[in-house]
């Protein structure tokens, strides 16, 4: 199932401003890593309904990511 764009864009700002809030990451910074992330990719993209999961769990799952990419040493092209 696919979200109305509009609807999608105020979920992306929940999402990041979660992040930011509960990492302690500047909005700039979260937003960075949310558009640059896979869980992006997912919820764009209407996977699994991704975009029905709350904002407290996807910020979360944002988090997981990049501790996964920092553990592995992934490189990030800025």
């Amino acid at each position: 199932m696919t979200a109305n764009p509009i609807l999608l864009q105020r979920k992306y700002a929940r999402v990041i401003r979660r992040y930011a809030q509960l990492y302690g990451e500047s909005i700039e910074e979260s937003m960075r890593k949310f558009y640059k992330s896979t869980l992006y990719q997912l919820v764009s993209e209407g996977v699994a309904d991704m975009h029905c999961m709350s904002d407290d769990y996807l910020a979360e799952e944002l988090h997981r990511e990049w501790e996964e990419r920092n553990n592995t040493g992934e490189k990030i092209n800025e």
